[in-house]
């Protein structure tokens, strides 16, 4: 029970620093300042790779579409600045991961890709 617990506890945490990821990108590319739409892009944005990543040779890079698609989608601007989010939310999602890590926090960041 208590390893389900922290599994939980890990799969939100992760997505919160997702959405913090997107939120960030969002904010200095198009300055929308919403962190729940951010946290709900990062959850489409997942879903989007778990269903179009493993398809076979062409699966990642569908995959990558699909997640700069759901953020151009969610936010104005166009594909441009969809990308330009998408880069943001990974440099800042990389970043928080890398301090969580270094005092012993092993989280992810759901919604943001290689993060």
């Amino acid at each position: 029970m208590a390893s389900a617990i922290g599994s939980v506890l890990l799969f939100v945490i992760s997505l919160l620093v997702g959405g913090l990821g997107i939120y960030v990108g969002a904010r200095v590319i198009t300055g929308v300042e919403d962190y729940s739409h951010a946290v709900v892009t990062a959850v489409v944005g997942a879903l989007a790779w778990a269903v179009l990543s493993w398809i076979p040779l062409v699966g990642g890079l569908l995959a990558l579409v699909a997640y700069v698609g759901v953020i151009n989608w969610r936010y104005r601007g166009g594909w441009v600045n969809a990308i330009l989010i998408a880069l943001v939310a990974w440099v800042a999602t990389a970043v928080v991961v890398f301090v969580l890590g270094a005092v012993g926090v092993p989280v992810t960041g759901i919604g943001v890709l290689g993060a």
